[in-house]
């Protein structure tokens, strides 16, 4: 089912990001550049190991992952976290803890568009990403 979002994806939506880079703590320059960029996202799979690169002018980020196993990841914006993705009804779900804190990333496919859902407590951010090939 991860097959599915295999792919290279292109930003052409965003909703409430900068009140989400509020919540998780990213500073006020840094978050006047996130929301200038039109990051692109490419998913490969090899195996049963997922890669997740996010691509910009700004700051590039790759991860590499198991579904199921807790993995060391420093986030764009410099956060050391524990993170654990999982696949659940078609959505991978990517949940980061840090500081007792804790935020999750959900990844959908809707209508051939990938639907990247950001949650930090009350605070919600929908970024919505077209397929490039």
């Amino acid at each position: 089912m991860a097959e599915a979002f295999a792919g290279t994806w292109k930003l052409v939506d965003s909703n409430n990001f900068d009140d989400y880079m509020k919540a998780i703590g990213v500073g006020f320059a840094m978050r006047q550049i996130a929301n200038l960029t039109k990051p692109t996202c490419v998913i490969e799979l090899e195996g049963d190991k997922i890669t997740v690169k996010t691509l910009s002018t700004f700051k590039s980020t790759e991860i590499s992952f198991k579904l199921g196993e807790e993995f060391d990841e420093t986030t764009a914006d410099d956060r050391h976290v524990k993170s654990l993705v999982t696949l659940d009804g078609g959505k991978l779900i990517h949940v980061q803890k840090w500081d007792g804190k804790e935020t999750t990333l959900v990844r959908e496919l809707e209508d051939g568009k990938l639907i990247l859902t950001l949650t930090m407590g009350t605070v919600i951010c929908t970024r919505t990403y077209e397929k490039a090939t």
